[in-house]
């Protein structure tokens, strides 16, 4: 088992079934919930239960998917709370994928001014991403993650034996956040992720290290997101916005997915504001339609995406903020881009 330390916390990565036991009996917490979703209470908890000795927990079951992200499960999460009498001396078990950990967090940090809480990321999108930063929140009004705050964990716990329990897709989606993790910061790390053709080979624990100290490093020098910590949005601005639409159409799209596409028209918009060559912009193109395929965007659609965008929490001012690559393993924060280059960008995707 590897410990990374952060500022407030320590995430444990690997078997880290000793540590949790120690850390719960060592806080000695009046009542533990346990959130979880039919995914993770049907692949997940049993694992989880053979290794923990729990009795009297609670737990609370919300249904899964970001279309489940919203003030509504919040209501139901809040009132079981209070059904259980639940006190704040209690600890929440996050045990599940980034909407899982990032709502449970946030109804944690909520209920009686705030409860601890603890992340035990199932995931690879968590595992390397969303368990790490305590960033919070949920979806509103259209716009993802629009209500939120900033709260960390009191620990986090990742082992990389739960991903066994997902499928293929979900596996697919969590790499999306790998390549980006490698454009904006390591380019030797890049040109390794680039010549993999099967995911299945993958040793994932030492690419979620790689993630995991990257993001540490970059968050703790920006914890509040007024700079550097922007950089961990290249690919999300316009990815966000098409994540957002397909849930208004029904239309089943990962978050990963939808990052993928991003990164490619983020990468186009690269090569016009922040001079990255053509040869990076092919190279990171094949590679994402390599393993992704296309998302089916119509140009009807457009609109709707640039509102989308203008909605997201990083603008200043009237313009669409971005972070761009000024080549893969370095990337430029607060740039703002015309809504009419955003499109070329999107009509680039479209045409690829």
């Amino acid at each position: 088992m590897k410990i990374i330390r952060t500022r407030d916390y320590k995430i444990f990565v690997g078997d880290f079934w000793e540590a949790l036991d120690e850390f719960l009996k060592v806080a000695k917490y009046s009542k533990i919930i346990i959130l979880i979703d039919e995914n993770t209470r049907r692949q997940c908890l049993p694992i989880f239960l053979s290794k923990i000795k729990m009795e009297n927990a609670v737990l609370i079951e919300i249904p899964s998917g970001e279309m489940h992200k919203n003030i509504e499960t919040c209501q139901t999460i809040w009132r079981q709370m209070i059904e259980n009498q639940i006190g704040r001396n209690a600890l929440m078990i996050n045990l599940g994928g980034g909407v899982i950990g990032d709502m449970g967090g946030f109804c944690a940090s909520t209920f009686k001014r705030g409860i601890n809480f603890i992340q035990i990321p199932t995931t690879l999108l968590s595992q390397v991403d969303a368990s790490i930063g305590g960033k919070l929140g949920i979806d509103f009004g259209r716009v993802k993650n629009s209500v939120g705050l900033f709260k960390n964990p009191k620990a986090v716990f990742i082992n990389s034996d739960f991903l066994n329990t997902l499928p293929k897709r979900e596996i697919r989606s969590g790499f999306a956040e790998m390549i980006k993790h490698a454009l904006i910061a390591d380019v030797a790390v890049w040109e390794e992720l680039k010549k993999i053709e099967e995911l299945g080979k993958i040793n994932w624990l030492q690419h979620i290290i790689f993630c995991l100290k990257s993001k540490k490093q970059i968050v703790e020098a920006d914890p509040f997101e007024k700079n550097d910590r922007k950089k961990l949005n290249f690919g999300h601005t316009i990815g966000h916005a098409i994540e957002s639409l397909a849930l208004e159409i029904k239309h089943t799209l990962l978050h990963g997915e939808a990052i993928a596409a991003g990164v490619v028209c983020e990468s186009w918009l690269s090569m016009k504001k922040a001079d990255l060559s053509k040869a990076s912009l092919i190279e990171i193109s094949d590679c994402i339609l390599k393993i992704y395929g296309k998302v089916e965007i119509e140009e009807s659609s457009f609109s709707n995406l640039l509102t989308l965008m203008k909605n997201d929490k990083k603008n200043e001012g009237t313009g669409i903020n971005f972070t761009l690559l000024s080549k893969p393993g370095e990337s430029l924060v607060n740039n703002i881009c015309s809504e009419d280059l955003v499109i070329e960008s999107l009509r680039y995707y479209m045409n690829l």
